[in-house]
């Protein structure tokens, strides 16, 4: 048996039941058990983190017979937990790294498995390569093994996954550890005074009950919707974007509140619904962010932004005397600059951020803090504060474009692209060609286009940023005729 288990953009996704099966989930764990082995970390233990999703419980108790079987103690987390409460209690517990059972924001059917390393954010390429040739050389003796065993184990698999067999296992509680952490990171006290109404949606997931237990903590009037455990999240994906919001909207116009929070299916990305109903972009909400750690903190340091993210950000960093630091798509190389290279801030246009100060991982609960903090000190709504930051630095509209293809076609394009650089784009000048994640072209009037193939769909994505909305569809109109895609 022969199967390709690659690390993506945050980990290992694959449909339960087809790929993501419990015998490949071992054979995973051992793949990562004999990295920290090689490292001589495995003593240091590793944490255990699950989502809501189904069998993660059950998957995470495999994990831990597995890694108990290469000698590593486990600490396993008692309940479903966000991805970043099991990244903070690798520092709470100085542990050589954590497993999160999770699939994110992707659609009910799947699962998914990330390796997060012993400085508490997303594993980088050169570590995960590591692991995958790990998995390549287990691969033969695991199945071999599971083979030969398989009359005993799959006579006796309930009882097994119910009564799992470990050796050192500590079950660990992080929430109140990580709740005070993260409430030393957001100025709750101007929260308090300034009496908000907020409505909170963490969309069936790992999310249920931190928002609203901090900010009701902090004297905030909450109401919560989808606050209970569905592994199918109601019917839709769990991911908080502009589209899949409508019911956290419509609360909210009807209860007036001052916000509307929402998390994904483990809580690292954010989504934002501001008072008058409107979604708040994560390339609006992130240079907001930045103006208001500066401006109003008096925080001073660079930010991190991704290849596809706001250019606005550069804006601000310029005002200031400061710098970004460009990345290429993935928040492990965000985590990065925050862990290694003194960012204050950094995100991606997909709803990942995290600030200097907490762990390099992306946290939407941290997210949601710092969205009704920026609502609380200001008085008013991030919609205002947002034409606000636009009438100093200049207003700028994003937008993404997904254009299915075959697989035939993906080679054809993946190759004109590598020849691709033309002299205008819109009767607009090409003053760079940056190579860094895909294809990018800066134009002369500062707008700009990036083409890039999806690592695992026959998909390519074409962003673009420009002063209207009109322009970021012509822009992206015309490089698609060009691609002939």
């Amino acid at each position: 048996m022969s199967l390709k288990i690659a690390f993506g953009t945050d980990g290992w996704r694959g449909i339960m039941a087809e790929d993501f099966i419990f015998d490949n989930v071992r054979l995973v764990t051992r793949a990562v058990a004999d990295y920290l082995i090689k490292q001589e970390m495995s003593e240091r233990g590793i944490v255990i983190g699950y989502d809501n999703r189904f069998l993660s419980d059950r998957f995470a108790e495999a994990v831990a017979e597995e890694m108990n079987k290469k000698g590593l103690p486990v600490y396993l987390i008692k309940q479903p937990a966000p991805t970043p409460v099991t990244a903070y209690a690798i520092k709470l517990h100085r542990a050589a790294g954590a497993v999160m059972l999770t699939a994110s924001h992707n659609p009910a059917e799947y699962n998914g498995y990330k390796f997060i390393p012993e400085h508490a954010g997303p594993a980088l390429p050169h570590i995960t390569k590591q692991i995958e040739e790990n998995i390549k050389k287990q691969q033969v003796i695991y199945y071999r093994e599971i083979t030969e065993q398989a009359e005993g184990r799959y006579g006796h698999l309930a009882e097994k996954h119910h009564q799992p067999h470990y050796g050192n296992c500590q079950q660990i509680d992080p929430v109140s550890e990580y709740i005070k952490h993260i409430t030393e990171l957001v100025d709750m006290a101007v929260i308090t005074r300034a009496k908000l109404k907020i409505v909170i949606d963490p969309m069936y997931g790992a999310g249920i009950g931190y928002l609203d237990a901090i900010l009701q903590q902090a004297g905030v009037l909450v109401e919560t919707i989808n606050n209970y455990r569905d592994p199918l999240f109601g019917g839709n994906m769990p991911e908080p974007s502009g589209s899949s919001l409508d019911q956290l909207r419509q609360l909210l116009k009807e209860t007036g509140a001052d916000l509307g929070l929402a998390l994904d299916g483990d809580a690292d990305r954010f989504g934002i619904i501001d008072s008058n109903g409107q979604y708040i972009r994560p390339n609006q909400f992130l240079p907001l962010l930045y103006y208001h750690l500066m401006e109003v903190r008096g925080w001073r340091g660079s930010a991190a932004r991704t290849v596809a993210t706001t250019h606005l950000l550069d804006s601000i960093a310029e005002q200031y005397g400061q710098k970004v630091t460009e990345t290429p798509v993935g928040f492990k190389y965000i985590g990065q600059c925050l862990h290694e290279k003194g960012a204050i801030v950094g995100g991606e246009e997909s709803g990942g951020l995290s600030i200097k100060g907490h762990i390099p991982e992306k946290d939407g609960i941290l997210a949601g803090l710092l969205a009704a903090e920026m609502v609380a000190y200001h008085g008013k709504s991030l919609t205002e504060l947002i034409n606000e930051l636009s009438d100093k630095f200049g207003k700028l509209y994003s937008g993404r474009l997904d254009i299915d293809t075959t697989a035939e076609e993906k080679i054809r394009v993946l190759k004109a692209l590598q020849q691709f650089n033309p002299g205008t784009v819109t009767g607009q000048q090409v003053v760079e060609r940056v190579t860094i994640d895909g294809i990018k072209l800066i134009l002369a009037d500062g707008s700009w286009v990036l083409i890039r193939a999806s690592g695992t769909e026959p998909l390519f994505r074409i962003y673009a940023e420009a002063a209207s909305l009109e322009l970021v569809e012509q822009i992206q109109q015309q490089v698609k005729e060009q691609l002939g895609l």
